[in-house]
């Protein structure tokens, strides 16, 4: 499968609160090909840390189990829509 969306400058502490709100696994795909788990708080503890910069993730693709969750990430991106989601 391949990553289904590119994630650029989002705010870190928001996509997380936005990943807490996903029903299926959501992937972080790294440049060498490696997929983390995001629903895990440890991938996501290691998994961000290597693309945070300044409280915003520079660059991630990720891919989704549930195409519901697909739909609520791209909203996300595009739009800054938190569809819900409780930030801090």
């Amino acid at each position: 499968m391949t990553p289904i969306l590119s994630l650029h400058n989002v705010d870190a502490t928001e996509f997380l609160a936005v990943l807490d709100t996903c029903e299926g696994n959501v992937y972080l795909v790294t440049n060498e090909g490696d997929r983390l788990n995001l629903k895990s708080k440890l991938s996501q503890l290691f998994g961000l840390t290597k693309i945070i910069e300044n409280g915003k993730i520079a660059e991630a693709s990720v891919i989704c189990d549930n195409k519901n969750d697909e739909s609520k990430l791209f909203r996300f991106n595009f739009f800054g829509d938190l569809s819900g989601a409780k930030v801090g």
